[in-house]
């Protein structure tokens, strides 16, 4: 990859910060009260249905950076996403997830659900890989046991 290419977030806010922020904001505006788990998701997937909307009627062919799109449709999309990570965090927050202690924990069960020797170029899930399937699916068996005891 060429290095003008190359793509990075900043390094901050954090999303600590973020949560702080937002905390912050809605406290100020006495929102808490229509703040719960379930209004924050709903308001969360109508953001998404938001980003979906930008890409509909868009070519199929959506490379990095969106090199066809106008600088003000690019920004309209980062005001899109944004508000997504907002109610992301804002759920989290209620929820009391630890997003990033979750999104590491999530990174090495798709690293063990999706072995690069097997996933590498492929789209499959990880429940259709050949030849492994036992061990792959490990993680997401019950610990009781089934009917032959075993687990």
């Amino acid at each position: 990859m060429d290095s003008k290419d190359k793509f990075e977030f900043s390094s901050s806010p954090s999303l600590e910060e973020l949560r702080q922020m937002q905390g912050k904001f809605c406290s100020d505006r006495k929102w808490e009260q229509f703040h719960t788990p379930r209004n924050l998701l709903l308001a969360l997937v109508g953001e998404v249905g938001e980003v979906s909307e930008l890409f509909q009627w868009k070519s199929e062919d959506c490379r990095d950076g969106l090199p066809d799109w106008s600088e003000e449709e690019k920004t309209h999309l980062g005001e899109e996403l944004s508000d997504v990570l907002i109610y992301l965090v804002r759920l989290a927050d209620k929820c009391k997830v630890d997003l990033p202690t979750a999104v590491l924990r999530k990174l090495a069960i798709n690293n063990n659900k999706y072995p690069v020797e097997k996933a590498r170029g492929s789209s499959k899930k990880y429940t259709e890989y050949v030849n492994g399937n036992e061990d792959l699916n490990q993680h997401t068996k019950s610990s009781s046991p089934d009917t032959n005891g075993s687990l």
